[in-house]
Parts: C-alpha cells; sequence; structure tokens
C-alpha cells in the first residue's frame, strides 16, 4: 500500500487542496484500503500549525470536498516514510531533492506529471484572487485521476 506526501511551499494553498481532493476521490471510488497514508507538507515551516488558506477551503467546500489540515513542514523523516513525494512546481522539486540529501524512498515527481492535460506545473495562487483557486482545483482533480490511472487503481 502506497503512502503519498504533496507538497507546496507553505501548505497551506496547494497541497492541502491536493491532499483534499486526491483523499475525497479514493473515498468516492473506495480505494481507502490502497493507501497507507495520504498527507500534505511544505518545504517551508513558517506557517505550521496553520489551517489552510481560507480561499482553497472555501474552494474545495464549492465541490463538496472537506479539508482537515495543519500545516506542517516536510520533515527527514517524510523522505523513508512516503512512497511518492508530488510537488506542484520545479521550485518545490529542487528543494525535495536537495532536503533529501540524496536518499529517498519516495519518489519525487511533480504532481503535474499526471494530468493528462499536460500543465505540469501548479501555480501557487496565494497572491492572486478566487479563480486561481478555482484554476488549482481542476488541476489537482485531473492529476489526482491520472495518478491513480498510473497506480493502475482507475
Amino acid at each position: 500500500m502506497p503512502s503519498v506526501l504533496f507538497v507546496c511551499l507553505g501548505n497551506i494553498c496547494r497541497s492541502p487542496m491536493a491532499e483534499a481532493v486526491f483523499a475525497h476521490m479514493v473515498r468516492q471510488n473506495g480505494l481507502e484500503a490502497s493507501f497507507a497514508r495520504i498527507d500534505s507538507a511544505g518545504t517551508g515551516g513558517w506557517h505550521a500549525g496553520e489551517t489552510p488558506d481560507s480561499r482553497s477551503a472555501k474552494t474545495c467546500a464549492a465541490h463538496g470536498v472537506p479539508v482537515n489540515h495543519r500545516a506542517r513542514q516536510v520533515t527527514k523523516s517524510d523522505f523513508a516514510e512516503f512512497d511518492y513525494m508530488l510537488c506542484m512546481d520545479e521550485s518545490n522539486f529542487e528543494n525535495l531533492k536537495r532536503m533529501s540529501g540524496g536518499s529517498s524512498k519516495a519518489k519525487i515527481h511533480l504532481f503535474g506529471e499526471f494530468d493528462p492535460n499536460g500543465e505540469r506545473i501548479i501555480e501557487d495562487p496565494y497572491y492572486g484572487g478566487i479563480d486561481g483557486f478555482e484554476h488549482n482545483f481542476q488541476q489537482v482533480e485531473r492529476a489526482s485521476r491520472g495518478f491513480l490511472k498510473h497506480l493502475g487503481l482507475l
């Protein structure tokens, strides 16, 4: 059973949304027993303990996706505990590679690699309006479905 960690910069916008959407899709398809753990974290720790950005939570709620997360920073143990670390952009990808110290059980990917529309980068919507969060939602929904197909579960 794989474990999956979604990663962005601060763990308040993109990665908690990706975690929530993916977990919701897993539940909708009766695949809960197929995963050991689904979580999210940020490469930076300045938002640790905070709830997701209200715009991220509002967007998820508008689509019937519950969000229940407290921000945390990626830890060294995450590289040994997770099978997949799915990050939102190239900066976070590079940060994860650096943080791993070259030693990681986890396969580190851009989450957007699994988007059938080919939109590889999930841009940070923090400094923009609600439209960016909606766009992110559509991206992570497609990438979640694509990742489940990659794993042979859909």
